[in-house]
């Protein structure tokens, strides 16, 4: 064969092959088109509307385990559209849904997508659409779980904790009656009654403001408040039972910081840290509350030289009822509730609260707190007033408190925070 030959042979060959490949990517893309054509026809018109309005996770699912048509939401489990469903017992309800034709529901774990671990409790309900579909809705019931739990575990706390003072003030009454013609006795058993009684009041107080946090997300009477105010007012009402226990406090650190809260909540917060490290502490020593500005983040921290806490309980001393020290945190009056109140209060208002503590050597809590600016300064009449009101008894109150403020005193920082059980 000469060139021109070769030439048009290969020119021929050309085009068939070329014709074939047209022909192929043709025959491709009607296929698709058909398969699409196809799927569109089995979703219900107005179906991907619907979806795309629902809260919750929900897909429509062929026979194959092929999901059609999803809502938004269904991607955060990897329902999406044109892939399998991601769960083997989504598909075994589905397929259960169709061979029944009645509705199955369901609850089982699903990871997130884009997760490595975490995975959420589902409710699933599967519904037969049509022959050819179902649908799938899931609900994350995680949170509501939680919550359940926690108040589960509450009740069943509280109740065993109100059954010890509550029995004891029986048999006290009791024992008062048997021994009505002996004074000493009485006397004896009244005053063991009085103590029983305050400490049943205290624990329906501690438990009423745990309640109360844990109630809501949001402070609902949150305003700019000082620290050096919650500090003082914390210290001040544990004066009487540092001076009883022969134990100083220092305050130490920065001054004039502010947050956004409530000034009881906090005041109570720390007081709790305090009591607790004035509690936990050999007599002679110094607790330490020293207060500093990072980052934007206001850190009150407490430091005693006590017993410290073993590894083991550092993680759970701030359940509600929990006790490092059993017999110790009986004999001081704790109710379990203290650091629990510290951690929720802290939570609230958007902060949290880390420990730092070794055996033997003491402990240090930390409150961490958002900052936020200072207020505006008040108009100058309005603060000689309110210096003329309250300038005098405020110095009588801080000289009869006898606690120690220096600003020498060392500050205890984040990465030094511990925790003693629980008094408060």
């Amino acid at each position: 064969m000469d060139s021109t030959q070769l030439a048009l042979l290969a020119l021929l060959v050309g085009v068939v092959v070329g014709g074939s490949s047209v022909a192929a990517v043709m025959v491709s893309m009607r296929t698709r088109d058909r398969a699409r054509a196809e799927a569109d026809r089995i979703v219900p018109d107005g179906a991907r509307d619907l979806l795309a309005a629902m809260d919750d996770a929900a897909a429509l699912v062929d026979a194959s385990g092929t999901v059609r048509a999803c809502s938004p939401s269904a991607h955060e489990f990897g329902v999406t559209d044109g892939a399998l469903l991601p769960s083997d017992e989504l598909k075994a309800l589905a397929r259960e849904t169709r061979d029944t034709h009645l509705a199955v529901t369901g609850t089982l774990r699903l990871r997130r997508a884009n997760s490595l671990g975490e995975t959420r409790l589902v409710a699933v309900r599967i519904a037969e659409m049509s022959p050819q579909l179902v649908l799938a809705v899931l609900r994350d019931i995680t949170e509501r779980e939680r919550v359940e739990e926690m108040r589960r575990d509450f009740v069943a706390n509280t109740s065993h904790e109100l059954k010890t003072p509550v029995g004891a003030v029986s048999l006290l009454a009791e024992a008062i009656e048997s021994a009505a013609d002996d004074p000493d006795q009485v006397r004896i058993f009244a005053s063991r009654l009085s103590a029983e009684a305050s400490r049943l009041a205290q624990l329906t107080s501690r438990i009423m403001n745990l309640s109360r946090l844990q109630a809501s997300d949001v402070l609902s009477d949150a305003r700019d408040i000082a620290i050096d105010e919650v500090v003082a007012s914390a210290v001040e009402a544990h004066a009487v039972q540092a001076h009883s226990a022969g134990v100083d406090v220092h305050r130490g650190g920065d001054r004039g910081l502010y947050v956004r809260g409530d000034r009881q909540v906090l005041s109570e917060a720390v007081g709790n840290l305090i009591a607790n490290a004035i509690a936990y502490s050999p007599q002679g020593s110094t607790v330490g509350v020293g207060v500093r500005a990072v980052d934007g983040i206001i850190e009150i921290a407490v430091t005693d030289r006590g017993i410290g806490i073993e590894e083991a309980d550092q993680q759970r001393v701030f359940e509600r009822f929990y006790r490092a020290d059993q017999a110790r945190s009986r004999r001081t009056g704790g109710t379990g509730l203290g650091l629990s109140i510290v951690k929720y209060a802290a939570q609230r208002h958007g902060g949290e609260v880390v420990l730092w503590s070794r055996p033997g050597r003491g402990s240090t809590f930390t409150i961490r707190l958002p900052r936020v600016d200072a207020p505006a300064a008040e108009p100058v009449r309005r603060k000689r007033a309110k210096a003329g009101k309250t300038g005098k008894g405020g110095k009588g109150a801080a000289a009869k408190a006898k606690i120690k403020n220096t600003a020498e005193t060392s500050r205890p920082t984040a990465d030094s925070i511990t925790a003693k059980g629980d008094t408060a």
